[in-house]
């Protein structure tokens, strides 16, 4: 597993399909060449001091480290988004968000039913 560290990289995923948590959002996106699984990971500054924003990536990255590898996708990009929470948070419960999001993210997108579409094939708002 490599980290993601170039900005372009973070905002293609952001365009990727993305599952909530408690503790953090999680972010996916396939890429097309055949390179390793990347995590990045982020915490903006409203959630709280240098310290805290630190330690909440600790324990993002201590996630990721012991969530089996077999529950992400090879040629996948993933960046967890770090949120207050994660600091008081239980590890083993964020351990099981984790576990749950990295699913989540591989189901379908849901399918739009042909009521909710016009006859000239667009979706409504």
């Amino acid at each position: 597993m490599d980290r993601l560290r170039q900005r372009a990289d973070f905002l293609a995923v952001a365009n990727g399909a993305r599952t909530n948590s408690a503790g953090f959002v999680l972010q996916g996106r396939r890429r097309d060449d055949d390179g390793p699984i990347r995590v990045g990971f982020t915490v903006t500054k409203k959630n709280g001091t240098a310290t805290e924003r630190n330690r909440i990536r600790r324990r993002l990255r201590e996630l990721v480290k012991r969530v089996d590898v077999i529950s992400m996708r090879p040629h996948h990009d993933y960046v967890l988004v770090g949120r207050r929470d994660a600091l008081t948070r239980d590890f083993a419960t964020m351990l099981d968000d984790l576990r749950s999001a990295l699913r989540r993210l591989d189901r379908p997108a849901p399918k739009i039913p042909n009521k909710a579409r016009n006859p000239n094939g667009m979706t409504r708002p």
